[in-house]
């Protein structure tokens, strides 16, 4: 009988990055953010996906830009890859359910209907990206934007829970570049991978980012849905 350190740590199967979006009210819990505060404020959201929290947060006298690989598809384009997506998002979800902690939500059902719903928002307001500009085609470690150019930078769901996809260097180079474009905070969430366990290099890379001037710290919140996701990094060029 194998003892239990050689048995397989059950995870997320991410063979690809998926296109999958939250709401404004899911960014806060994991993000420590009060809308109110960010109003006239600067905030990217990057890697955001079909995430509502762009077109909310607009909508509520924050200046917010998203970015994304896909950005450059079109709404129809959007809507079939958010469709095959949640598909495989969901199923994976019930069929794993240890992974998961239902505290933010009363069931799968109701964490599959509110992200349906981000998703929905996201596309109505990305149909009007040619009038409005909020949604740029971007992908780390560069961004086309310049340096400090806002208040507030997100990055939820991309950096430690696809560990297996990028190595330490992209990883190095990626919040660097958060970092960079930043002229306050980076906040980054979740810091565990796949299979909710802290990434294994975040203290080598806690390191190499204050050797690089970028200070960081791993700060609590109060929100878990993905099991291990309790924290997030905190990024800033401090002086």
């Amino acid at each position: 009988m194998p003892s239990l350190a050689t048995l397989p740590v059950p995870q997320m199967e991410l063979p690809v990055v998926s296109f999958f979006g939250r709401t404004l009210q899911e960014y806060c819990r994991f993000f420590a953010i009060d809308p109110v505060k960010l109003r006239g404020r600067a905030v990217l959201d990057v890697a955001a996906g079909p995430s509502s929290f762009t077109a909310e947060a607009v909508s509520g006298g924050v200046d917010a830009v998203a970015v994304d690989p896909l950005y450059d598809h079109s709404p129809v384009e959007l809507s079939e890859q958010i469709a095959r997506d949640y598909q495989r998002m969901f199923m994976q979800m019930r069929a794993k359910p240890g992974l998961f902690r239902l505290k933010a939500f009363a069931s799968f059902e109701a964490a599959e209907v509110d992200r349906r719903s981000a998703a929905q928002r996201f596309l109505n307001d990305y149909e009007g990206n040619i009038r409005h500009g909020r949604y740029v085609r971007a992908a780390l470690p560069l961004l086309p934007f310049l340096d400090g150019a806002f208040d507030l930078v997100l990055c939820a769901h991309l950096l430690f829970i696809y560990a297996a996809r990028f190595d330490f260097e992209w990883h190095l180079e990626a919040c660097c570049e958060l970092a960079r474009v930043s002229g306050g905070e980076v906040r980054i969430h979740p810091v565990c991978g796949a299979d909710g366990r802290v990434y294994g290099e975040l203290e080598r890379l806690r390191r190499e980012l204050l050797a690089r001037g970028v200070h960081s710290a791993v700060v609590p919140v109060d929100y878990e849905f993905f099991a291990g996701g309790t924290s997030m990094l905190v990024l800033s060029r401090r002086g």
